[in-house]
């Protein structure tokens, strides 16, 4: 990884990384592949594709682990993408599906908008933009929202990158011909109709209060460990 920048302003959050060595292909194959996620994206509980709505659009839902004592968070998302020559945009947004209403153990949190676009800068080396704009429903700490600009924010694009380093390696093992977001023939998920999801809105969801809750009882989370 070449750079780093992080920046926040109304609470929108945009992060720019240079990648050495790094196509802009393959890191918009590792952004995709749910299956390789798992081996890289250790604060993930689980995610899974709920269903698609066109050759480049579906909805999934994704659940991460937050560091202790806060309440792990969860969405689901309408994601969408699309190739631009060389270069790749991945866009995704909460929305409400009826089969998948919150759980228990999660608080369901809200993206309002958030995106990757991903620069080619030659033969093997990219940019990787990431902006995000999301509600995680609660009102939490001053240490949480310091926390995650010094060390959760920066050390998340870094695994991305050194994941993106390893992925050819581990996709020429892992059936290397099965792309579905890159093939739409290979998309096997069931069918969803527009009809059957409806924006979700952050006032609709509990509002959890965990701003009393203190930094000294919290564990890290592994984007704080280096």
């Amino acid at each position: 990884m070449l750079a780093f920048e992080l920046n926040v302003v109304n609470g929108i959050r945009r992060m720019r990384t240079v990648c050495k060595d790094v196509t802009a292909e393959t890191l918009y194959d590792v952004l995709h592949d749910t299956s390789y996620r798992r081996k890289w994206d250790t604060n993930m509980i689980d995610t899974y594709d709920i269903g698609r709505l066109t050759a480049n659009a579906d909805i999934g839902y994704y659940s991460w682990r937050c560091p202790r004592p806060l309440k792990n968070r969860d969405f689901v998302t309408l994601r969408s993408w699309l190739p631009l020559g060389n270069d790749y945009l991945i866009i995704n947004y909460s929305v409400k599906h009826p089969q998948h209403p919150p759980k228990k153990d999660c608080v369901r949190a809200v993206s309002l908008l958030t995106g990757y676009l991903i620069q080619s800068n030659g033969a093997n080396c990219s940019t990787l933009y990431y902006l995000t704009q999301m509600d995680p429903r609660g009102s939490l700490p001053k240490w949480v929202v310091n926390r995650v600009s010094q060390f959760v924010a920066p050390k998340a694009m870094r695994k991305i990158y050194k994941a993106s380093l390893k992925y050819p390696e581990w996709k020429r093992r892992h059936d290397p011909a099965l792309k579905p977001w890159m093939f739409p023939e290979q998309n096997a998920l069931p069918c969803i109709s527009v009809a059957e999801l409806t924006l979700q809105r952050a006032d609709s969801l509990e509002n959890i209060d965990e701003s009393g809750l203190s930094e000294e009882k919290a564990a890290p989370s592994d984007d704080e460990e280096t």
